[in-house]
């Protein structure tokens, strides 16, 4: 109204009526954060590299359990250990290795490429080995994460690093394996690439602790310290005879191997699988000009040299890699390209059995391809037809002190005794992480995990992971989705960095309709046929839990565009107005007077339309 004396503008610090009162920080003033990654394999790697690169300001820390870095790389050491898809795509979208020895690369090598890479980027200022996260709990009135973790006291093999800055005393202990101590962490995010093939098991067998000769698991750490230690285990069975137990991954690939090196094999096998022809194996052999028929080619010098040009080396990979993206809609039911897949494997199995025909009728499956976790395998097949190996379908009773007895009382006897039995698929945790309300994944994920696009679960603010339930992919390279499941997170950390968040949380409705996606997805697909596979924690049938619910293509596209809008988050204590991140009105930059104040200008920041070309402009 006329005459009204307008109030005076409030100051920085000086509060509204309502309380509001501006920040002092400036918009682009990075507030410090923490993340805490569980698991230095290939989403702890790619974590240590991307969260430092994108986060200002971030303070991270990388805690494995084990005694190296590559996750199941580490603690998988068997002989014949080697990748199941080619190894020119199993590898970073930004770190290419040009001299990959095989086809399928053997796994020292995976696991020297991964050292190289924590080498390259200097990672190892960020991972702390030998340190188990044995509790994770959400702490609802300050927003953080609290830890706790335990290191082995023994100085020969824990790494002399100091606990967190200001973290209670630590506390001492031992158990099975010798003394420790445990100390707590805290984080403002918390990121766990721990994946579903990081804890082994022994499999569920009468009489298996009674076995009096030599009993390892393809796992093992008592042998699995190093490929020498294996070496030196099997280094006198010339004249042993051994049982392998299993039909999966391990089992395909540490039966050929021990084969010439043994006096007799025999393979225990309770279900049926396909075995595979290699893996973009045809497009390989139409790229270098090689012999198709090779299933585990070995690069020459001359292969490494032309992959040493870049960009035929890019063109390589490329035409690969979209070559191996290609075998999805083999994936569901009754297409064209999954009976193409059944006619191709039932005849290349037939053929490499001819010597022992009848094991086809034991091995080759009803169930459609890929409804368990497809293996190329090569010598498998062509091993179980040499003259000291045989294959047993008959079912296991029970291990006795120097054998295994069958269900048809037919006894085995061995001297070394091999399970080649797998994981605990079923996404339980061994350690427990509490939610708001004292709530544990435990329990949340009993009889089976719920999730949001395989990334974060509701109930769990400030918690994203890589490698959790439903994020596995039935073809195409993991790696990509890895990436990219990584990426999310980091842009999580961005979000509440940038907008000073005390939580990010998904909202249940958001968790359940995609929980609802994947009950209907499933069932057009080979994933929900009867057949025993760790796609669905073990069992013939049931939910699928290990696989996205699509393609390996459709997952990063998903992943690609966080949708904000299905999470819900918590201002900091005090803060009621959601414009406090504003802060003080101006940038980093102006208020210091330092640095860059028209970056806008620079050329990684404009942004340059194409001009449309005369003979398009009609």
């Amino acid at each position: 109204m006329p005459g009204d004396i307008p109030a005076p503008p409030m100051t920085n610090g000086q509060a509204s009526e309502s309380g509001f009162k501006l920040g002092d920080f400036s918009i682009d003033e990075h507030k410090p954060i923490k993340v805490v990654c569980i698991g230095a394999g290939f989403s702890g790697i790619i974590a240590g590299i991307r969260f430092p690169q994108r986060i200002p300001n971030v303070e991270l820390t990388i805690y494995d359990k084990n005694a190296g870095v590559g996750g199941t790389w580490f603690t998988n050491k068997y002989p014949g250990l080697a990748c199941d898809i080619p190894a020119h795509c199993y590898q970073l979208t930004f770190e290419p290795k040009t001299d990959w020895s095989a086809f399928y690369a053997p796994g020292p090598e995976i696991r020297s490429y991964l050292q190289s890479v924590v080498d390259k980027y200097k990672l190892m200022r960020y991972i702390k080995l030998q340190h188990r996260v044995v509790h994770a709990r959400y702490d609802e009135p300050s927003g953080k994460w609290h830890l706790r973790i335990r290191r082995p006291l023994d100085p020969r093999v824990s790494p002399a690093s100091p606990p967190p800055p200001n973290a209670p005393p630590a506390q001492v202990g031992a158990d099975e394996e010798g003394a420790y101590e445990e100390f707590e962490d805290t984080a403002d995010l918390l990121f766990t690439g721990v994946g579903s093939l990081s804890r082994w098991k022994w499999p569920v067998i009468d009489g298996l602790k009674d076995f009096e000769g030599k009993l390892f698991h393809t796992a093992d750490f008592e042998v699995g310290d190093g490929e020498q230690a294996w070496q030196e285990a099997i280094h006198d069975w010339k004249d042993k005879r051994v049982g392998v137990i299993g039909v999966g991954s391990s089992a395909i690939q540490i039966v050929p191997a021990l084969q010439p090196r043994v006096k007799k094999i025999v393979n225990f096998v309770r279900g049926r699988t396909w075995i595979a022809t290699p893996f973009s194996g045809a497009k390989m052999a139409e790229l270098i000009k090689r012999d198709p028929d090779v299933e585990n080619y070995v690069f020459t010098d001359e292969d490494k040299e032309r992959f040493r040009d870049p960009e035929y080396y890019k063109q390589f990979r490329h035409e690969l890699e979209a070559d191996l993206n290609s075998v999805h809609p083999a994936t569901i039911r009754d297409s064209d390209a999954q009976r193409a897949g059944r006619a191709a494997f039932h005849a290349h199995m037939k053929n490499k059995l001819t010597k022992k025909p009848w094991i086809a009728d034991f091995l080759i499956p009803e169930f459609g391809v890929a409804c368990r976790r497809l293996t190329a395998g090569p010598g498998y097949l062509e091993s179980l037809c040499a003259d000291n190996v045989d294959f047993q379908p008959t079912h296991i009773k029970h291990v006795t002190a120097n054998g295994i007895e069958l269900v048809d009382g037919t006894h085995e006897e061995l001297d070394v005794l091999i399970c080649a039995t797998g994981y605990d698929y079923s996404f339980q945790l061994d350690f427990p992480i509490v939610g708001r309300g004292g709530a544990t994944i435990q329990d949340k994920w009993a009889p089976h995990p719920s999730t949001y696009l395989a990334v974060c679960t509701d109930g769990f603010p400030n918690w994203f992971m890589s490698l959790g339930p439903n994020s596995g992919v039935g073809s195409g390279s993991l790696l990509a989705l890895i990436e990219r499941q990584v990426d999310y997170a980091v842009a999580a950390a961005r979000k509440m960095q940038r907008e000073r968040l005390k939580s990010v949380e998904v909202k249940k409705e958001a968790v359940a309709d995609f929980d609802e996606y994947l009950e209907h997805y499933f069932p057009n697909t080979v994933y929900s046929e009867k057949c025993r596979s760790w796609y669905k924690m073990g069992k013939e049938e049931g939910r699928v839990v290990a696989l996205w619910p699509g393609s390996c293509l459709h997952a990063v596209r998903a992943l690609e565009h966080p949708r904000w809008e299905d999470f819900q988050y918590e201002l900091p204590d005090g803060v009621k107005n959601r414009m406090h991140w504003l802060g003080d009105g101006q940038t980093y930059n102006e208020k210091t007077m330092t640095g860059d104040r028209a970056w806008y200008l620079n050329d990684d920041q404009v942004d340059f339309p194409p001009v449309p070309a005369d003979e398009l402009v009609q």
